[in-house]
């Protein structure tokens, strides 16, 4: 009868297989206002969104949840100068489902308002910022600089500085488990 044995290396590869999935992007799902949903801010809190984003630090990989009646509002991605002039034409990206999430996946300044006439002029709007090297801080949009537009779907125009960040970990842990393997198998 033939017995079944696991090699030695196969144990090494499942650890870095580990390994790789924990150093992925862990990102985290944040509630936009928290506890309240997506609407135009009451007059004894008209400041509720800038506060909001101002104690967080947003990273690559986590993601706004906008909750709203669909019926009633919507989310869209504005340029800065439309942020500030409360201009709705030409969004860059627009949300309307009522359980709306923007996803974050590069860095930059992002600007978001309401769709809905009038909203964004009672300071229904949010104003984040994302380094590049994965953490973030929210600054004033008057002291931000000029936008890239990332949206969901990347930058336009795409920034390359990501990507070479994000190779480094897959290449040492594929060369640790290679690395591994053949110190075992020369056992």
């Amino acid at each position: 009868m033939a017995t079944f044995r696991i090699p030695r290396y196969y144990f090494f590869y499942a650890l870095q297989f580990l390994a790789l999935i924990q150093s992925g992007v862990h990102g985290k799902i944040y509630q936009v206002g928290d506890l309240d949903a997506w609407g135009i801010p009451t007059e004894s809190n008209p400041n509720v969104y800038s506060k909001w984003s101002k104690n967080l630090e947003f990273k690559i990989g986590d993601s706004l949840f906008f909750l709203y009646p669909p019926s009633q509002d919507s989310v869209i991605q504005v340029t800065e100068e439309s942020y500030n002039s409360c201009n709705l034409k030409d969004p860059i990206l627009s949300m309307d489902n009522g359980n709306s999430l923007f996803n974050i996946t590069a860095p930059g300044e992002f600007y978001l308002t309401s769709g809905v006439d009038g909203h964004c002029q009672k300071s229904q709007k949010l104003y984040i910022s994302v380094s590049g090297n994965g953490s973030s801080a929210a600054v004033s949009p008057a002291s931000a600089p000029s936008p890239s537009y990332p949206t969901v779907f990347g930058s336009i125009p795409v920034q390359a500085s990501v990507a070479p960040l994000l190779k480094i970990p897959i290449l040492m842990s594929v060369l640790t488990g290679f690395l591994a393997s053949l110190l075992l198998q020369a056992r």
